[in-house]
């Protein structure tokens, strides 16, 4: 007949009590550490981002992803000392990882260029800048989109993977810039003294720039024209404002000494057929 032996019972309970309650001692103990590590560790980050002159809206992000990342680790470890098993855990959340991966292709792409175009910084607000084939003034970068305002006052809003996919200009990136303008004149008007009448205009107008100094050459000879190639430099902030005064005071310049600027015109010759007559 079974007997009951309470004394035995109450040794192996308090032997397990023990074993467990030294394991969730030191789990606890390893949480709060490790919880007051990561929060270290996420200032730490942070201040280091800021010393680097990082963009502030991705400060807070790679700060918080540091500090989440190791708490993830010290909850494993905390489940591992408690007895848990974490290889299948470890392994359905690295499953539910890629699934959610594949379900946010597009959106973890503008993510990752958004994180690319603050870390590198190839424009900034207020930047005029030609990418993701729209032009127009930068307003505002963010992880996964960059706001610009076009030339005509309309708010675009394009992907970042969009932009950091394909070319990049960006206007304000150098101090000047080059106007090119190609000026034609007729075949009857001397070549020399429509460049030196160009050059006196390029002279009386104090926002081109001495060096580099201006090219006036014969580009080409058009089917109505000699096309003169006339490329100026002035300050970046004043390209479209030197481009249609020196436009304008060019073709004045031309006419007042006796050049012309052609337009495209054709000759037509008619012949008779004298079998015919």
């Amino acid at each position: 007949m079974f007997e009951f032996d309470a004394s035995a019972v109450l040794q192996q309970l308090t032997d397990l009590g023990t074993a467990w309650g030294l394991k969730l001692v030191a789990a606890l103990v390893v949480l709060i550490a490790g919880r007051t590590v990561a929060r270290w560790t996420r200032r730490a980050v942070g201040a280091a981002l800021r010393r680097t002159h990082m963009d502030e809206t991705l400060v807070p992000f790679l700060s918080s992803v540091t500090y989440y990342g190791m708490l993830m680790f010290v909850l494993i470890a905390v489940l591992g000392m408690v007895g848990i098993q974490t290889a299948s855990m470890i392994a359905v959340l690295g499953a539910a990882g890629l699934a959610v991966g594949f379900a946010l292709q597009g959106t973890l792409a503008n993510f990752a260029a958004g994180v690319m175009l603050l870390i590198f910084r190839p424009f900034r607000n207020e930047d005029f800048i030609e990418a993701g084939g729209t032009s127009g003034t930068v307003k505002a970068i963010g992880i996964f989109t960059t706001h610009l305002d076009t030339p005509d006052n309309v708010g675009v809003i394009i992907p970042n993977a969009a932009i950091w996919g394909q070319t990049i200009k960006n206007f304000a990136t150098n101090p000047t810039r080059r106007i090119d303008l190609l000026i034609g004149i007729s075949y009857r008007d001397d070549i020399q003294t429509a460049i030196e009448t160009i050059h006196r205009t390029l002279a009386a107008e104090s926002r081109v720039l001495a060096h580099p100094a201006p090219v006036i050459a014969v580009h080409e000879l058009g089917e109505s024209s000699v096309n003169i190639a006339v490329r100026p430099w002035c300050a970046g902030e004043d390209y479209w404002v030197v481009r249609w005064d020196l436009t304008r005071a060019i073709k004045q310049a031309l006419e007042g000494a006796g050049c012309s600027i052609p337009f495209p015109q054709r000759d037509v010759h008619l012949f008779q057929d004298t079998a015919a007559a």
